[in-house]
């Protein structure tokens, strides 16, 4: 690898974990100004999007421009690729939190409130779904990224017993009907999160091995004994 290509790839690298660290603070922050009903929290977070997006921007643009500069080959384009759309998912993953918080903010007229579903164990779950795929992306680890796709069933069965429980509540007292809205959204939101967090774990096994596992994650599966047998991709 050409020294220049190798510098801009490192700084890719460090961009793309300083994203994700930035997006992964971003959701634990939404995630407390719903437990504690923080609305100064809410506040900071909504106005604090801008500085995700001119990351993912950035960031973007680094990864044109090496593809435009020095038109990388095998690994080094596999990887840039993977960037791409992990940067991708986690801005929307930024933008959920936000959506997350404005949630916090139209709830608190209704505090004290009771959750109707498991949001600790869905908020936890979530959180440490993306932690894990960050997790996978640092140390470049195939079985943690597994891990991240397999449970994201966890938090999609949480979501639709919400949906299911939102349905029977709104028929039994219509007047909680805007109160209950906005509690499924913030279910909503945890479900996408964990979406884009399995997203960014299918793309690093993309990294990883060279296989796309879009829709076939547990088929392919090392601990199956399913997975096919690898040589080099380089």
């Amino acid at each position: 690898m050409p020294q220049r290509l190798q510098v801009e790839i490192a700084h890719l690298k460090d961009q793309i974990l300083s994203l994700g660290s930035e997006v992964e603070d971003r959701v634990r922050r939404a995630v407390r100004s719903i437990h504690k009903m923080d609305l100064s929290l809410a506040e900071d977070i909504i106005q604090e999007d801008i500085h995700i997006d001119e990351m993912e921007v950035d960031l973007e643009e680094e990864c044109l421009k090496i593809l435009a500069l020095h038109q990388p080959l095998a690994g080094d384009l596999r990887l840039i690729i993977a960037i791409l759309k992990i940067n991708n998912d986690l801005e929307r993953i930024g933008d959920l939190a936000v959506n997350i918080a404005e949630r916090a903010r139209a709830l608190i007229p209704y505090t004290p409130f009771e959750f109707p579903f498991d949001f600790a164990t869905m908020s936890e779950h979530t959180q440490e779904m993306l932690r894990k795929s960050l997790d996978a992306l640092v140390h470049l680890e195939a079985d943690t990224a597994y891990w991240v796709c397999s449970e994201d069933q966890v938090v999609d069965d949480i979501n639709r017993e919400m949906y299911r429980i939102t349905q029977q509540q709104v028929k039994e007292d219509p007047d909680r009907i805007e109160y209950l809205t906005h509690l499924m959204g913030v279910s909503r939101h945890l479900e996408r999160i964990a979406d884009h967090a399995t997203n960014i774990s299918e793309d690093i096994i993309y990294l990883i091995q060279g296989d796309i596992v879009r829709h076939h994650t547990t088929e392919f599966h090392p601990l199956s004994g399913n997975a096919p047998d690898r040589t080099s991709h380089e």
